[in-house]
């Protein structure tokens, strides 16, 4: 498997997990998605905010949008779960796509990245997109970990679309569309 085949599974993965953890916080109690939590944002609602702004940051640094800093710091949090989640799943739809696009040459090309005081700094499209998967994977647990303290079972995430996780999990494979799309990418 070439690194921009494996670039493209990790944004399938990308996809069905944040499906898998939005299903989860759409089941939340009124009041449990904004409560004060202990991690590094307090709240599951201030976390998933976070990887939305961040995740729109890098893609805008990745197709040269020309925001640069703008694109997170003009960032509206979303106030309710299912904007958030369909918001997250568009998202998640654009970096598959772009994923899609890249040749292996691709990934060694550098683009800038806006450091703000720190400067203009480039870096290559396959360490940043490196980057945003583990920041989402970071943050994810987070949010895992929190719905610990919910009414709502934290759901299971460290699937990797493996054979066996796919004819395990063929119905949501299926809803998302990926099933199609797997095979293309081995």
């Amino acid at each position: 498997m070439t690194l921009r085949e494996h670039l493209r599974r990790m944004a399938r993965n990308n996809l069905w997990s944040n499906d898998r953890l939005y299903r989860a916080v759409l089941a939340l109690q009124p009041g449990e998605f904004e409560a004060k939590r202990t991690s590094f944002f307090p709240s599951i609602k201030e976390t998933l905010n976070h990887i939305i702004a961040v995740d729109r940051l890098y893609l805008d640094f990745l197709t040269d949008g020309g925001l640069g800093t703008a694109a997170y710091g003009t960032f509206v949090p979303f106030d309710d779960v299912a904007s958030l989640a369909a918001a997250q799943a568009d998202f998640d739809r654009k970096l598959m796509a772009f994923c899609d696009g890249l040749s292996e040459a691709d990934l060694d090309r550098r683009v800038i990245t806006d450091r703000r005081e720190d400067g203009m700094i480039p870096e290559r499209i396959g360490d940043i997109l490196a980057h945003v998967f583990l920041h989402d994977i970071h943050h994810r647990g987070q949010v895992h970990a929190m719905l610990s303290g919910t009414s709502v079972q934290p759901p299971q995430l460290d699937e990797f679309l493996l054979d066996y996780d796919i004819k395990l999990r063929k119905a949501e494979v299926e809803r998302l569309g990926l099933d199609d799309q797997i095979s293309g990418t081995s």
